[in-house]
């Protein structure tokens, strides 16, 4: 069983499993937009994979054959997953939460030090969906979609110029980026440590920081 997670670019995906001899069976959309889901019939016709996606969001997921909402679980490759529909960024978008491999995905809601851009929804939802990942487990693994890390870092530190956790996450995830090194995945506990969206206590609050990274 091999799944792949919004696959925007059909034949990036391909050539990836075929690199490590694996056939994709699965592929798990968070939300609707193509650069998450252009790859999906591309990849669907060359495999028969089948295609999960958000059930608010069906009639635009290419190629979707299971619908999924807030409180569904599904098991896949022996382990099960909670499906959360967290809308903001869409009003569809949802993640899946395995708890077992203490790993989840989260599409474009949560980026590491970020957040997804308020597209659909309001920063009252977008600010609740948020807050749902502060009560997961700190050690837990969030695969964002997007390595937009340096410069949410660099938003963090003009938002909360005083915090010292932030200013070492920003020089830390700088040398990273500089030696072209992945900062994702990131942890429940750097979120919570580092990431103005996720400390901000209101939607007010939220919505302010928002305002400005969209201005930054």
């Amino acid at each position: 069983v091999v799944g792949v997670v919004d696959p925007g670019d059909g034949d990036a995906v391909l050539k990836a499993a075929e690199e490590r001899g694996w056939t994709i069976t699965h592929i798990l959309n968070t939300h609707w937009h193509p650069d998450h889901t252009g790859g999906n019939l591309k990849v669907k016709e060359a495999t028969g994979c089948q295609v999960w996606g958000p059930a608010p969001e069906a009639a635009k997921i290419p190629g979707i054959d299971r619908e999924l909402d807030e409180g569904d679980r599904i098991t896949f490759g022996g382990e099960e997953a909670e499906i959360w529909h967290i809308p903001g960024h869409t009003l569809g978008h949802i993640a899946y939460i395995f708890r077992g491999p203490n790993v989840a995905f989260v599409g474009d809601t949560i980026f590491a030090m970020g957040c997804g851009r308020v597209f659909e929804g309001t920063m009252e939802q977008m600010h609740g969906s948020l807050q749902r990942f502060a009560d997961l487990p700190d050690d837990m693994k969030l695969y964002c979609a997007h390595e937009y890390t340096l410069a949410n870092a660099r938003f963090a530190a003009h938002a909360m110029p005083r915090d010292t956790a932030i200013a070492d996450r920003l020089a830390e995830v700088s040398d990273m980026r500089e030696r072209n090194e992945r900062t994702v995945p990131t942890t429940v506990a750097a979120e919570k440590a580092t990431n103005p969206f996720l400390r901000a206590a209101t939607a007010a609050e939220f919505a302010a920081f928002r305002k400005d990274k969209d201005r930054f």
